[in-house]
């Protein structure tokens, strides 16, 4: 059937009338011009269609109107040739407006960091990286900074360096907190060493603040590494009677980046005169700093306010990074640092997911040395962490377990810092197998390797269990983590 025949069906019935479209009849000759206006019928059936050749029929009218018309339309074809015309600008795309824009892309950085478990409060908030690249092209942090923290091992950024080191670079007061493991101590080093530049012979631009003697020198080595090329100079404060001809005024040029406790500045801080300046300080950063607003003994609350007065740089910046965090130290945060940027990643005070936890019903006290020593000889990967409550129940344990034949060492405050360092550095390389220690070591120490973690001693509190069993699972490796309790501990357990 060609496309005459199919108009013939299609048209069947149909009535033309010739009077109205006479121009149009004229032309397919109908009538006669002649005797156009004489014929008696006014319509004609659409049959007489029949005699008219078909090519006639076929003509195109070349009207100007619908030359114009061809130009905007594209011919859908249906069958043997047929078309039907079909405008392209039909249907047209409305182009986004700045508000549409803005507000995509605003749902779409909420979504990543749901998808990471961040979130954040504070005012123009910088939006995360997902590679450390992109600190390149937007931040324009140097070749080799990036460099540096590929040839440290990492890869991609964790969830807390996704939106802390943003924040940091564009010198904004922050407060994050996130589980242990997790890549705080490079979230603060790296704007540290991007945002100072170089060296320069102005005295201390960075200050960072640890709680013990052996996280400050883990975070300056971290340092050191990240920082390797850049010419910083980089100093811990060890013995503070050397301190006091080394860090002078006369030689307080000579340094960059400081990192130290809070006792030691202040020791430095209360000499006639001051045997440290901090006018030049750009950065404090303060690391585990819910420790250091703990009550009692040892708290730093108010050494900590000493050292950010002595800060007297118009331009500082502030950062606190924790593992857990209280509402003390928020409070604090809101009422000292101005447009305080909050960062969370997780669930507040939680341990990682990363860590097999187990509670072990010992009985009695004396049940957990019997316990401990079944757990050994069943036969356990080192290293081992065994924590307990004090420096007294450390040595105790200590010597039950060396006539046991383990290969085990404690380290406590009662221990010179040589040999606090050389346990330190032994167990580092594998040489100690099991390290028996209090509260000392559960903040931010980061021991490679850690399969497992004991509390031979019930935790004080739940954020001290976070901190213990955070020895383990770091990095991204599992671990597992076994708490012992009697009866008179069944009261606590609710809490954690």
């Amino acid at each position: 059937m060609d496309a005459y025949e199919l108009f013939r069906k299609l048209s069947t019935g149909v009535k033309f009338d010739r009077k109205r479209f006479q121009v149009d009849a004229e032309r397919f000759q109908l009538v006669n011009k002649q005797s156009g206006n004489g014929v008696n019928d006014d319509k004609i059936n659409i049959k007489s269609f029949d005699n008219i050749n078909h090519s006639i029929l076929c003509e195109k009218r070349k009207y100007d109107e619908v030359e114009k018309e061809t130009e905007n339309i594209n011919d859908l074809t249906l069958l043997d040739g047929m078309s039907i015309p079909q405008n392209k600008n039909k249907k047209c795309k409305v182009a986004l407006t700045e508000e549409k824009r803005l507000k995509l892309e605003k749902e779409k950085i909420n979504q990543f960091r749901n998808h990471h478990r961040i979130s954040v409060t504070g005012n123009c908030i910088p939006k995360p990286i997902s590679e450390f690249i992109e600190l390149s092209t937007t931040y324009n942090i140097s070749q080799k900074l990036i460099y540096n923290i590929t040839n440290c091992g990492y890869k991609c950024p964790t969830p807390i360096q996704m939106q802390a080191i943003p924040v940091m670079l564009q010198g904004r007061n922050v407060l994050a907190c996130a589980p242990t493991g997790s890549g705080k101590t490079a979230a603060f080093l790296l704007p540290i060493i991007h945002y100072l530049g170089g060296p320069e012979k102005k005295g201390f631009r960075a200050v960072i603040l640890s709680p013990t003697r052996e996280l400050a020198k883990q975070t300056y080595r971290e340092c050191l590494r990240l920082s390797e090329g850049c010419n910083f100079r980089v100093h811990i404060i060890s013995k503070v009677n050397q301190a006091l001809n080394k860090y002078g005024l006369k030689s307080s040029q000579k340094f960059d980046i400081l990192i130290t406790t809070p006792k030691r500045i202040i020791y430095l801080l209360n000499q006639d005169p001051p045997a440290i300046s901090f006018s030049n300080v750009e950065w404090l950063i303060v690391d585990e700093v819910d420790k250091l607003f703990e009550d009692g003994t040892r708290c730093f609350r108010d050494q900590l306010e000493a050292i950010s007065k002595s800060c007297t740089n118009e331009n500082l910046h502030k950062a606190m990074f924790s593992a857990t965090n209280t509402p003390i130290v928020t409070k604090w945060c809101r009422r000292n640092l101005k447009g305080l940027i909050t960062v969370t990643v997780g669930h507040r005070n939680a341990a990682t997911d990363l860590v097999e936890q187990e509670l072990l019903f010992v009985g009695a006290e004396r049940g957990k040395l019997v316990a401990l020593r079944n757990i050994i000889q069943k036969g356990v990967l080192p290293p081992v962490l065994v924590f307990v409550q004090s420096k007294e129940r450390a040595q105790e344990l200590f010597n039950e377990l060396i006539y046991d034949g383990v290969n085990v060492d404690v380290i406590h405050a009662d221990r010179t810092q040589t040999q606090r360092d050389n346990v330190v550095r032994c167990f580092r390389e594998g040489k100690i197998w099991v390290l028996i220690c209090t509260e000392l070591m559960a903040r931010g120490i980061d021991f490679k390797g850690v399969n497992l973690v004991i509390n031979y001693d019930f935790p004080p509190s739940a954020i001290s269990y976070v901190h213990r069993i955070g020895r383990t699972g770091r990095a991204g490796h599992k671990g597992k983590a076994i708490t012992f309790f009697t009866v008179q501990d069944t009261t606590n357990l609710r809490s954690f």
